[in-house]
C-alpha cells in the first residue's frame, strides 16, 4: 500500500492561518490535500492499493491578496508565517489518534510533497521509507543533490548555464544568501523536533531528505538546463498531460473567424484574478486589440472591468480547455505565467510562447524558455500596451521561435516511456528491491566540507605550511653557526 503526503496534507480540521497581521487582512485561510490523480492510477492500474490521509473537509480557501502577499514577502515574513507551519506541525505529530493509525497501517511506501518540511518529520516518526516530489531543482542543494555553481544557476539569480566570472561570483553570493536563509527558517522546527523526538534519536530536519529513495523532478530536459542528477533522480515534467480532444464548436466557430491569421491563446493560472488587475486587463486588452489574431483569454467575467470595452478579436472564458487548444494546429501563440505543467504543455505541442511570471520558480521557468529561445519573458511591473503588442507581434512573426518550440516538441516527445510509466516504473522498482539504496550515493551522505574536499585542501594547506616552516627553521640552525664562524674569522 502506499500512502501520499502531500502538502500540509495531515491537519487538525478546521484548522486556520491568520494572515491578518502580516498583510494588512484579516482574511483566513484552510489547507486542503491535492491529489496527484495520474500518479494514483497508474498505481491502481499495476495492482497497487493507494490510500490519502487528511482531516480536511474544506475547501481551499484563501484571499489573493494574501498568497500574493506570501510570495512576494521579505525574509523577515517569511519567518513569522513559518512560526505558524512549524505550530500546525507540532499540532499533527501531538495528534495520537492520527499518528497511531499511520503507524499501524502497513505502508509500503510515503509519497512526499517537499513544499512542507514537515513532511520528512511525518517520515521519520513512522519509520517509513518514502519518495519525493520537486517541482523543479530550484533547491536541490537543501536535499543533498549535485549542484556545481560554476553552471547550475540558483533559484532567483536569473543566471542561464553559460556563466562568465562576475555571473559566477552573482550565483555564489545568492547561494550563501540563500543557505543561511534557509537554515533560519529549518531551525524554526528544533522546538518541534525536541519535543515530539526522544533525546538520542534527534534528527537533523536537513540531513533527513537526503534519505529519500527516489527524488521526482516536474520537469524535463526540453525545457531545463542539462547538469548532473544521481540514478534516484527522475525526470517527469508533464505528467499530468492529458489526451487531446476536440474543442467545443463555439470556439472553433471563433478560430474560423480570423482565418490564415489564426489565434492566440492567454491563460495565466488558476490563480489569475489575484494579479489581472484593473490595470493589467486594460493594457492587456488594449494590447490584444492591436493583433489580427484571435484572442482566447481565461478571464472571469465577473472580474472584467465595467469601463474597459473588450477588443473585437477577444473572447473571454471562465475555463478553457488549454491542452486541447495547445494542440489545435491553428494556434500560434501562448501568453502564459510560466507555471510549469503550462510550459510541459505547450512544449509538448510545439507552441511558442510570451511569458508574465509572477512568483515561485515562474521567474526561473521563463528564463528556460527564453534560454531555449522558445518565447520571450514580459515584466509584470513594466507591462504596457504599445510594447506588449510589439513583443506579442515579435514571437508570431519571427520564425525561429516557432522552429525552436518544434525541436523541443521533438525532444520532448521522443522519450521511450511517457512521465507516469517511468514513475511509477521506478517506484515498482523499489518497492521489488527493498528501497533505493543501490541508487543513493554514498558522498551525499557526507558533511558538505567532506563533498567538497575542503578538509583534504585544509590538510594540504597546513602540510605544505607546516614543511616550509619546518624548513625555515632547520635552514636558520643551519646558517647561525656559519655567521658564527665568520665573526671569529674576521676577528
Amino acid at each position: 500500500m502506499v500512502q501520499a503526503f502531500p502538502y500540509a496534507a495531515l491537519l487538525p480540521e478546521q484548522t486556520q492561518i491568520s494572515l491578518g497581521n502580516l498583510s494588512g487582512s484579516s482574511q483566513e485561510m484552510t489547507l486542503t490535500l491535492i491529489i496527484i490523480e495520474a500518479i494514483i492510477m497508474q498505481l491502481i492500474q499495476m495492482g497497487n492499493r493507494a490510500r490519502f490521509s487528511t482531516t480536511i473537509k474544506n475547501h481551499y480557501i484563501i484571499s489573493s491578496k494574501n498568497i500574493f502577499f506570501f510570495y512576494r514577502s521579505n525574509h523577515h515574513t517569511n519567518i513569522k508565517i513559518f512560526e505558524h507551519y512549524t505550530d500546525l506541525c507540532s499540532h499533527l505529530l501531538s495528534r495520537k489518534d492520527i499518528m497511531d493509525s499511520l503507524r499501524n497501517k502497513k505502508f509500503e511506501l510515503l509519497f512526499l510533497d517537499v513544499t512542507d518540511p514537515c513532511v520528512f518529520l511525518i517520515a521519520e516518526k513512522l519509520g517509513k521509507q518514502f519518495v519525493a516530489f520537486l517541482p523543479s531543482l530550484f533547491s536541490i542543494i537543501d536535499y543533498g543533490l549535485p549542484s556545481p555553481l560554476s553552471f547550475v544557476p540558483g533559484f532567483g539569480s536569473s543566471l542561464t548555464d553559460q556563466m562568465y566570472f562576475w555571473a559566477t561570483v552573482k550565483n555564489f553570493l545568492m547561494f550563501l544568501d540563500s543557505f543561511m536563509k534557509k537554515r533560519e527558517i529549518l531551525s524554526q522546527y528544533d522546538s518541534t523536533i525536541q519535543q515530539h523526538f526522544a533525546e538520542g534519536s534527534r534528527p537533523v530536519l536537513s540531513d533527513l531528505p537526503r534519505k529519500a529513495e527516489l527524488w521526482f523532478v516536474s520537469s524535463d530536459f526540453a525545457l531545463d538546463f542539462p547538469h548532473p542528477v544521481l540514478p534516484n533522480t527522475i525526470y517527469v515534467g508533464g505528467l499530468m498531460d492529458k489526451p487531446v480532444r476536440p474543442i467545443p464548436q463555439d470556439l472553433e466557430d471563433f478560430i474560423i473567424k480570423f482565418g490564415d491569421s489564426d489565434f492566440v491563446l492567454v491563460a495565466l493560472g488558476s490563480l489569475a484574478t489575484q494579479y489581472q488587475t484593473k490595470e493589467l486587463i486594460k493594457e492587456m486588452n488594449s494590447a490584444f486589440a492591436r493583433l489580427s489574431q484571435g484572442v482566447l483569454w481565461a478571464c472571469k467575467d465577473a472580474h472584467w472591468p465595467k469601463d474597459v470595452r473588450m477588443a473585437p478579436n477577444v473572447k473571454i472564458m471562465d475555463w478553457l480547455p488549454q491542452t486541447d487548444l495547445l494542440a489545435h494546429p491553428r494556434i500560434r501563440l501562448f501568453v502564459t505565467h510560466g507555471g510549469t505543467n503550462s510550459l510541459m504543455e505547450a512544449i509538448q505541442h510545439g507552441v511558442p510562447m510570451v511569458g508574465i511570471p509572477f512568483f515561485l520558480d515562474q521567474p526561473k521557468n521563463m528564463v528556460l524558455v527564453e534560454a531555449k529561445k522558445i518565447g520571450v519573458s514580459v515584466q509584470l511591473e513594466t507591462l504596457k500596451a504599445e510594447t506588449f503588442a510589439l513583443t506579442l507581434k515579435e514571437v508570431i512573426e519571427d520564425k525561429r521561435f516557432k522552429s525552436a518550440a518544434m525541436a523541443a516538441r521533438a525532444i520532448r516527445r521522443s522519450h521511450p516511456l511517457t512521465p507516469s510509466q517511468r514513475l511509477v516504473g521506478w517506484i515498482d522498482h523499489i518497492l521489488q528491491t527493498g528501497g533505493g539504496a543501490h541508487l543513493k550515493l554514498h558522498g551525499f551522505q557526507q558533511p558538505w566540507h567532506v563533498q567538497n574536499l575542503l578538509d583534504v585542501l585544509l590538510f594540504l594547506l597546513g602540510l605544505t605550511l607546516g614543511t616550509l616552516w619546518l624548513l625555515k627553521k632547520m635552514l636558520g640552525l643551519w646558517l647561525r653557526p656559519q655567521g658564527v664562524v665568520r665573526k671569529e674569522k674576521k676577528s
